[in-house]
């Protein structure tokens, strides 16, 4: 008897709960199309105040409709109706999270979020490759599309051959050494070989179109340069013994200036009147009156 009224009980808070729901959570249309996106509530609201906040990448908010009216920046691209917002054309910038906010009379608040992704297909990634690097040192490549949407992934290749994220799995790679995240577009030889030069790029897609690529880049390894870094040490060392012999020899021969020998001071004061000049001691002089 008793679960049967807690169950009637829950049930009733279940019907009169304050509900806001939508049924596309995630909407995905193309570039310069419309869009619409759906946000429902019960009836528990009433006669509710309906808002819609924007949410981007970097989690700044911009409100899109207050007190049933579109603000500023979406005047004319944004209308309000029964059941949901709807976009007469989108951009690659409305990409992000939109809340729909149902406020009730009585100050009960309920909110539902809907994800729109607009798809751009990709363009050329711009590719960093360094024409040369040292044998042994870390070398960082990287490829980046700034206009697909959704966001890209990445891969690389070299000399025309498609790069394996793990390298141990394909015979070609397995003597290389490096770490490939297809998701930032980044490829890392933490000491690179000499095994590892050659001509790269990478390709950038996500779905939209066709993946897009940047142009080949050669990289070329080259050993350290040992010899060059003695002989330069050598001719170091000679010249600043030709610069010691110089001045030795300059020294000698007289050209460079001596020091001055330095005599000590002597600084003499005039005794005080009366004092007696032999022993020290003061002693009347005579005088004499004319």
């Amino acid at each position: 008897m008793f679960a049967r009224a807690f169950l009637v009980l829950l049930l009733a808070g279940k019907a009169s709960s304050f509900a806001v729901t939508t049924n596309t959570p995630t909407v995905t249309v193309p570039e310069n199309a419309g869009a619409d996106l759906a946000c429902s509530y019960s009836a528990d609201f009433g006669i509710p105040r309906i808002e819609w906040m924007y949410m981007d990448k970097s989690g700044s908010e911009t409100l899109i409709f207050y007190e049933g009216q579109p603000t500023s920046k979406y005047t004319g691209r944004v209308e309000q109706y029964q059941g949901g917002l709807r976009f007469n054309k989108v951009t690659r910038q409305d990409n992000g999270n939109y809340t729909c906010a149902v406020y009730s009379s009585t100050g009960v608040i309920g909110k539902s979020v809907i994800k729109l992704i607009v798809q751009v297909a990709p363009s050329p990634p711009i590719c960093g490759v360094p024409s040369s690097v040292t044998t042994g040192s870390r070398v960082v490549l990287t490829c980046f599309d700034k206009d697909g949407s959704p966001d890209c992934t990445y891969k690389w290749f070299k000399n025309q051959v498609p790069m394996p994220v793990d390298p141990s799995k394909i015979p070609a790679f397995q003597n290389s050494s490096y770490v490939l995240n297809p998701t930032d577009g980044t490829l890392v030889f933490p000491r690179v070989a000499k095994t590892d030069a050659g001509q790269y790029y990478c390709t950038a897609a996500n779905g939209v179109g066709s993946p897009a690529s940047c142009g080949a880049l050669q990289m070329a390894v080259n050993d350290v340069n040992t010899g060059g870094i003695v002989a330069g040490v050598i001719v170091a060392l000679l010249a600043l013994g030709l610069l010691l012999f110089a001045l030795w020899y300059a020294n000698r021969k007289g050209y460079l200036p001596k020091k001055s020998e330095s005599k000590p001071k002597v600084v003499y004061s005039q005794p005080p009147a009366g004092l007696d000049q032999e022993d020290g001691e003061f002693r009347q002089k005579s005088s004499f009156v004319v």
